[in-house]
């Protein structure tokens, strides 16, 4: 009797768990780095992040394959009218002539925020 050989399977070929750790770990060394941030742009990433978790959902712009960059600019703007009515009530008020490095910065960490929770959302390009 001809004993037969044990073939492998073509999806066990890969090993697709290993590419979700290293996801996993790129997400968790960006979370560090995040720690990291000066002070003002650590209270500003905070708002960030809580202003976004409105967006935050199913059929949002954010999670679009290619966001409008009208609406996103606009979602800056608004996000950096309500920082600056924060500020401003919290006794922080921002000076004029730091307003557009203010508002860089606010986009700048908008833009990242938003892609960190595209990743781990399940858009990631690894993620199928």
């Amino acid at each position: 009797m001809k004993q037969m050989t044990r073939v492998l399977p073509f999806y066990m070929t890969y090993p697709l768990p290993l590419f979700y750790e290293e996801e996993d770990t790129a997400m968790r060394d960006l979370e560090y780095l995040q720690e990291m941030y000066p002070k003002e742009a650590s209270r500003y990433h905070k708002k960030i992040c809580r202003l976004l978790d409105r967006f935050d959902h199913d059929g949002s712009l954010i999670y679009d394959e290619f966001p409008d960059r009208l609406a996103v600019c606009r979602m800056a703007q608004n996000m950096m009218a309500v920082i600056c009515r924060e500020e401003k009530e919290e006794g922080r008020e921002i000076p004029a002539e730091k307003l557009p490095e203010i508002t860089e910065l606010v986009q700048v960490l908008m833009y990242n925020e938003i892609y960190r929770r595209r990743q781990t959302k399940g858009n990631g390009f690894l993620k199928f």
